[in-house]
């Protein structure tokens, strides 16, 4: 994986990986929220019980593969999924403070350029 992202971003593509850690009794929250409302009933599988009892391998296995995928170029941004709304202000505000970071600005238009853009104003003008 490391290898395709160091490609992405050799290429001009710039690669942010979130992981959002959503807590043990969250999740139960949730689970049991879905199963209580019938038009939720759909994102549910009793397969999710049974998995939660492998929970602390599976914290294992995310902070293994963050530890070891994580670079300068693919960061990972592990952020509190709890509350949706800050999940959301965060991963906004990472991605906001990546687009600041490329110094984005719209082209320099040059004197020849200028002097092209005044002469078909005034053809624009002219003509209807």
């Amino acid at each position: 994986m490391r290898g395709l992202e160091r490609y992405l971003s050799r290429n001009g593509i710039v690669v942010r990986k979130f992981f959002l850690y959503l807590s043990k009794k969250e999740q139960k929250k949730r689970f049991l929220a879905r199963l209580s409302k019938p038009k939720k009933n759909w994102k549910f599988s009793a397969d999710h019980a049974r998995e939660r009892e492998y929970w602390n391998d599976y914290m294992d296995a995310y902070e293994s593969i963050i530890q070891n995928t994580a670079t300068k170029q693919a960061p990972w941004f592990v952020v509190p999924a709890d509350n949706k709304w800050y999940t959301r202000l965060v991963v906004a505000a990472a991605i906001v403070d990546t687009l600041d970071d490329l110094k984005l600005a719209y082209p320099e238009v040059d004197a020849a350029k200028k002097k092209e853009l005044a002469t078909a104003r005034r053809e624009l003008l002219q003509h209807d």
